[in-house]
């Protein structure tokens, strides 16, 4: 690896994988041998300890030619019904070859509003989380068999990340037909420019986008620059990267040419500033004197620290964290519902699905979910 690439320190990483690189055009087959170069790549990623998540395309582009749908534009339920027949074929071909390297793959498929609605955002990282903490290599598509023109992302650039963003990843790594931004369209001026590093998105580099290339792909230029603007402000650098080639990943890692967007800030103060900022606090939870030292320890709020809870709030909601005195220290997102949080407050972690009758999270709010507001800040803010 090169010294100053992000993938070097990256603990987390997400690569999303277009339909030109994994399908072939000529008759829909997936790309076998590629994939198993890929597979390699992502199993030393894995064997390092790293968490990694593949965001495919590809199953409308293997589907369409199981059912003879041509190689035209076709109607949504065309798409649907693609979708549906080369999904299947797409998780079978992931499973066999990660298979070969002791990796249980896991098949997740998301849509716009998996990411949007609160308690869905918080289902969907909630089961990613745990995927990766059982080690397992989760694979996510767009759930196009199901979406509609309204509700549909309409490219997998913009899809991995947003998943790059719900799951606080380090480096999202987009493999395409291209090892980069240019000044303009390389295929169209002899003079374009490579750009190695953009370290801010301006309105000038925004102008140097194209438009996508014939085929399979429905992204280019344009999209790929837009999840750049969605990575970079979750704290997550991004490189746009030639996959043509087998081994992908293991080449860019020795240094092949790409173009890396940078961010200024790390995934998960990132995500404390959306906590702070941007959300409106649906309820409040007053806490002891013991819980508030341990919030400003850096520690979770657990429920035995729990003395009162106002406000009708759901799971996921944003709320305020107050001391004995009403003051309030600090902002999260509550792990129960307002009338489950009142039902356990006060009690042990342990009794937690005694008096709910489920296994719940042992925290009302995580450390990761919480930031401090108040000016004896801690490890925690």
């Amino acid at each position: 690896m090169t010294e100053t690439s992000p993938l070097d320190s990256a603990r987390r990483i997400v690569v999303k994988i277009g339909s030109a690189l994994l399908v072939e055009e000529s008759d829909g087959s997936i790309r076998h041998g590629w994939l198993q170069s890929l597979a390699r790549d992502l199993a030393d990623l894995h064997g390092q300890g790293r968490e990694v998540i593949v965001v495919s395309s590809g199953a409308i582009a293997v589907g369409r030619h199981y059912l003879g749908l041509g190689n035209g534009r076709l109607k949504l339920e065309e798409k649907q019904a693609a979708a549906a027949t080369g999904q299947l074929r797409l998780a079978h071909a992931y499973q066999e070859s990660l298979a070969a390297h002791d990796i249980t793959v896991s098949q997740i498929l998301l849509t716009l509003g998996d990411t949007e609605e609160r308690r869905r955002h918080l289902n969907a990282r909630n089961t990613l989380n745990t995927l990766l903490r059982h080690r397992s290599l989760p694979v996510i598509n767009e759930n196009d068999t199901i979406a509609t023109s309204e509700i549909r992302f309409g490219d997998n650039d913009r899809l991995a990340a947003r998943v790059a963003a719900m799951i606080n990843a380090e480096a999202l790594i987009l493999l395409s037909d291209i090892d980069g931004l240019y000044t303009s369209d390389p295929r169209s001026d002899p003079k374009a420019e490579h750009i190695p590093q953009i370290p801010r998105l301006s309105a000038d580099i925004e102008a140097m986008a194209g438009q996508a290339p014939p085929g399979h792909s429905s992204g280019g230029m344009v999209t790929k620059l837009a999840a750049a603007r969605i990575a970079v402000g979750a704290g997550c650098h991004m490189a746009i990267a030639d996959g043509r080639a087998e081994a992908p990943l293991r080449r860019l890692a020795e240094g092949a040419r790409c173009s890396w967007f940078l961010s200024e800030t790390e995934p998960l103060a990132a995500r404390k500033q959306w906590i702070a900022g941007a959300l409106k606090p649906s309820g409040r939870i007053h806490i002891d004197a013991g819980a508030r030292q341990a919030l400003l320890d850096g520690r979770s709020l657990l429920p035995a620290g729990v003395i009162v809870v106002e406000g009708n709030f759901e799971r996921g909601d944003s709320v305020v964290v107050c001391d004995g005195a009403g003051e309030e220290i600090a902002r999260g997102l509550s792990a129960y519902g307002a009338d489950d949080a009142r039902r356990i407050l006060g009690h042990k972690s342990r009794d937690i699905e005694t008096i709910l009758g489920y296994r719940g999270r042992e925290e009302m709010i995580h450390r990761d979910d919480l930031v401090l507001t108040t000016l004896e800040k801690g490890a925690a803010g």
